[in-house]
């Protein structure tokens, strides 16, 4: 889709939420990205230009802004990773909660496990 990874992430996050009926704010972007707000006005800038997002008042608190997905970027999303996705669903769907409960757990432990350890003898600002 010719984006970066924060652009495709804040894309498929939207998509997800969309599917579940919520709503997303820039600050659910920018937690779900875990990026400062500034980079998150920088990203939603930047997809909104290129025609992927919009930016609309909430349904329920006109003092608060949603970001939604374009038709066209919704449409070009399925495009390209719609059949991935679907496959990735019904792999999913073989296994219990259990099983995915465990798998999740798994995932969290590798991912802790191979992140550096901050380095004692660094200065923290560093």
């Amino acid at each position: 889709m010719d984006m970066n990874a924060s652009d495709l992430a804040a894309l498929r996050m939207l998509i997800v939420r969309e599917q579940r009926g919520h709503w997303v704010s820039p600050h659910d972007i920018a937690s779900h990205l875990a990026i400062s707000t500034a980079s998150t006005t920088k990203l939603l800038d930047r997809l909104t230009r290129s025609g992927h997002l919009e930016r609309r008042p909430h349904p329920h608190d006109r003092r608060a802004r949603v970001v939604v997905l374009s038709e066209a970027a919704r449409t070009e999303f399925y495009r390209h990773l719609g059949a991935r996705m679907t496959k990735m669903r019904v792999a999913a769907e073989s296994y219990s909660d259990d099983e995915l409960r465990a798998i999740v757990r798994f995932l969290g432990d590798m991912e802790e496990a191979l992140t550096p350890a901050p380095d004692a003898n660094r200065p923290a600002d560093e």
